[in-house]
């Protein structure tokens, strides 16, 4: 026997009176940050739902503080004004040694661009599925925002990876006007690469066609319309780089040729000790200099 109206009637009701109860226990939605007055936001998930938190205090770096990456300045430089203007501009992608400056030259845009409208919200790796939400949400709005991705890397198979590939490439709604994408990563091709996959090209008369594995891998960073390389650092761009870090930080010039020399020996036994000659480990030595600098107690 068919259930009569009154008790669909009932079984509405019910199922209403659950789900109020269920929404009751979830937490209240989060607005949106007030663009005109925030300048940086993480994409973070609360109760399974996400929203764009605010943050209080961008990284703020100076483009001049950052040595011996001219050309990859002049590059993002012209990309980001690009954009801002309202003018055709790529998705970069940031390759390249660690330390050498990909993070801070994306946050160094921010910093020159903020007052002419640009915004950067920070997604994590695990969070790229939401990129469509992401873009819905500031679609329409006057500002300009940049879409940043840090050291980026994928296992074969992961979510956001497919999802990375369609917002580059536009689903069938399109690409929101007023998002780029900006990723870096240690990754030329942004997943792992392995001897077995070179078994697979072909060699056709004197062409080599790469095999299946290999053009997959190639087309997730050929997505990206402007790749940026970034190098390790020679000596004299590291010496350099300390020398720009340690005047940042209000550290006065050497007072002689011995002090001089002395502190380059001791900026240069640093970068041994990490095995690494870059920007960043020239930043930590010059924070670390100027510390014990200031600690020490001052001649009377």
């Amino acid at each position: 026997m068919p259930p009569s109206n009154s008790d669909l009637d009932k079984l509405l009701h019910r199922a209403e009176a659950v789900l109020a109860r269920v929404e009751a226990l979830l937490p209240p939605p989060v607005p949106d940050p007030d663009w005109r007055q925030v300048t940086a936001a993480r994409w973070r998930k609360r109760g399974g739902r996400g929203y764009l938190q605010t943050v209080a205090h961008p990284h703020a770096i100076r483009l001049d503080d950052l040595v011996a990456i001219d050309e990859q300045k002049q590059a993002i430089d012209r990309n980001t004004r690009q954009f801002v203007a309202g003018l055709p501009a790529n998705n970069v992608l940031l390759t390249g040694s660690r330390g050498t400056g990909k993070s801070s030259l994306v946050k160094a845009m921010l910093a020159r661009y903020a007052a002419k409208g640009l915004r950067l919200i920070e997604v994590d790796k695990g969070d790229l599925t939401d990129l469509p939400d992401i873009a819905e949400r500031v679609e329409g709005l006057p500002q300009k925002f940049v879409v940043f991705c840090d050291d980026l890397t994928f296992d074969a198979g992961e979510a956001g990876y497919k999802a990375l590939k369609v917002m580059l490439d536009g689903s069938i709604a399109g690409a929101a006007g007023n998002v780029v994408i900006y990723a870096t990563s240690n990754r030329r091709h942004l997943l792992p690469e392995y001897f077995s996959e070179n078994l697979e090209t072909k060699h056709v008369g004197d062409e080599v066609h790469p095999g299946e594995s290999v053009e997959e891998k190639i087309s997730l960073s050929e997505r990206f319309g402007l790749w940026i390389s970034f190098y390790p650092f020679a000596q004299d761009d590291y010496l350099a780089a300390v020398a720009g870090w340690l005047a940042h930080f209000g550290v006065k010039p050497a007072a002689g040729p011995r002090e001089a020399e002395a502190r380059t020996r001791e900026a240069l036994q640093w970068a041994l000790q990490r095995g690494s000659r870059s920007g960043r480990v020239a930043w930590q030595f010059a924070k670390n200099h100027a510390g014990a600098q200031a600690l020490k107690p001052r001649r009377p």
